[in-house]
């Protein structure tokens, strides 16, 4: 299925904004946020830093008097340049600095929820400094097509009593977001990405890729907002 046809059948199966994170949010409680390379404010903040950067993100929720920020599919940035488990030696197309899901930059401890019908295919602790922390990727079946979607950056509570199988329901509380002593040393957020081929990987999946490998991901992994409508204004 092409990456056009694909998005296509994602946007089918939800009829309007879809939650990811606690069912008491509303829509308009979200806003978007720019965290690419080309916002001149993030060059102010230090980034390598989970604490500025949680600072920055409570200072643009408060100004805009929102709970989540989210944002971030396809988008370039700077921000990964500070863990080696994203740099390459060969070049700098190899760089894995291209964002492949959505964010949601809210606080710690809210809930997650499953966005559709499902099963929990794996899970893992992803705890290299940089990478997801806790992940859950689920597996989905819709008119016998299956893909999967994956939450990382979770708790380490949220592992607890999983079982690959074990059945899951449309907005069924799945995980809470993780404190960056425990979610790969980030500002609490919630990443979020849509899989058509997993590659038999288990607990675990790209979420940034280099510009050498980016249309292949593209075309894997489209923007999770087809399921989520949500407003990008």
């Amino acid at each position: 299925m092409g990456t056009t046809n694909f998005s296509e059948f994602l946007s089918q199966l939800t009829p309007g904004f879809t939650q990811v994170l606690d069912v008491n949010l509303k829509a308009e409680d979200y806003i978007v946020i720019d965290l690419s390379e080309n916002n001149v404010e993030l060059g102010k903040v230090d980034i390598s830093s989970s604490r500025a950067f949680s600072d920055y993100i409570a200072e643009y929720l408060n100004a805009f008097g929102k709970k989540v920020a989210f944002g971030g599919y396809s988008e370039v940035r700077k921000l990964y340049n500070r863990s080696e488990l994203f740099t390459a030696l060969e070049d700098e197309d190899s760089n894995r600095n291209i964002h492949l899901g959505l964010d949601f930059w809210a606080d710690a401890h809210t809930d997650v929820l499953a966005v559709l019908d499902g099963r929990i295919h794996s899970f893992n602790d992803n705890s290299s400094f940089g990478d997801y922390g806790p992940t859950i990727i689920l597996e989905h079946d819709f008119e016998e097509k299956k893909f999967y979607s994956l939450y990382g950056h979770l708790s380490k509570a949220s592992l607890e009593g999983l079982a690959p199988g074990r059945p899951v329901k449309k907005g069924e509380k799945i995980a809470e977001l993780g404190t960056p002593e425990e979610n790969g040393d980030y500002a609490p957020h919630l990443h979020f990405q849509i899989i058509e081929d997993l590659s038999e990987k288990i607990g675990d999946f790209p979420g940034v890729t280099s510009r050498r490998e980016l249309d292949f991901y593209l075309q894997n992994c489209p923007d999770p907002n087809y399921l989520l409508k949500l407003r990008n204004s």
